[in-house]
């Protein structure tokens, strides 16, 4: 909610310091030696892409409905599902079918059924950022399950090395105001640590498991976005939401039996 108050550059620079300073202050502590330079490529690149998603998927927020924008954005995962399945990887038919189950139902949880939303001439530019944040979120999933083969943690730190000095580049270029935001800050500070724990258990999730799997667990998180509106927000949830959660989790259960 925060992006749609302050400048959405300003927002990803906050966020992502604040994971630079936890990446950095876990490379200096339990990092190991530094992996190889293919491995800290693989990680610059992918901060670089999510810095792109990011960028698309607030300003998709700002011009467009969440409702529509959430379940696009959502589809970032069949670009690390596609790349894992042409590298050979073959999951079980219980896995292959929990796969099926719980992207359909993630779609369906982010789906607000707003009638009104239908009609937003907003809609199409939302759309379009909204699939450039899907391909970008998508690709830098990819580079983080390469970079992670080297370390996790040096993955998501090489990550945030590359994604701040864009986003400083960027608020400095337009003159985005910073003083108004300060209060701001400390909920945009958890935002990135939280971030960037995420990503460091994909890494790891990622070196443990087929990357077409593991991926689509890590997708869930509009079930969970679905499930706090609920409880924290009182949202009321349409019967479509509370059943695309429920398949998700079925897919889940699938993908764990498999």
């Amino acid at each position: 909610m925060a992006a749609r108050r302050l400048p959405v550059v300003l927002v990803i620079l906050v966020s992502q310091v604040a994971g630079l300073v936890l990446g950095g202050l876990l490379v200096a502590t339990v990092g190991g030696d530094a992996p190889s330079a293919r491995r800290i490529l693989y990680g610059a690149a992918a901060g670089a892409a999510g810095f792109v998603g990011l960028i698309a998927f607030y300003t998709a927020m700002k011009v467009g409905a969440m409702g529509v924008i959430t379940p696009i954005t959502a589809t970032a995962v069949l670009v690390p599902v596609a790349v894992g399945l042409i590298h050979g990887e073959r999951p079980s038919g219980l896995q292959g079918a929990g796969v099926a189950i719980a992207l359909t139902g993630v779609v369906v949880a982010s789906i607000e059924p707003e009638r009104e939303v239908l009609h937003d001439r907003r809609i199409a530019a939302g759309v379009g950022f909204a699939l450039i944040a899907a391909l970008a979120f998508g690709s830098s999933l990819v580079g983080l399950n390469a970079a992670a083969k080297g370390s996790p943690i040096w993955a998501t730190f090489s990550m945030r090395v590359t994604a701040v000095p864009l986003g400083l580049a960027f608020v400095l270029a337009m003159g985005v105001p910073v003083r108004g935001s300060l209060r701001h800050w400390p909920l945009l500070a958890g935002v990135g640590l939280a971030d960037t724990g995420a990503n460091i258990l994909f890494g790891l999730a990622g070196n443990r498991g087929l990357l077409s799997v593991v991926a689509v667990l890590a997708s869930l998180y509009p079930v969970i976005v679905v499930a706090l509106a609920r409880v924290l927000l009182s949202e009321r949830l349409a019967p479509s939401q509370l059943g695309g959660a429920a398949a998700a989790l079925l897919g889940v259960a699938l993908i764990s039996a498999g």
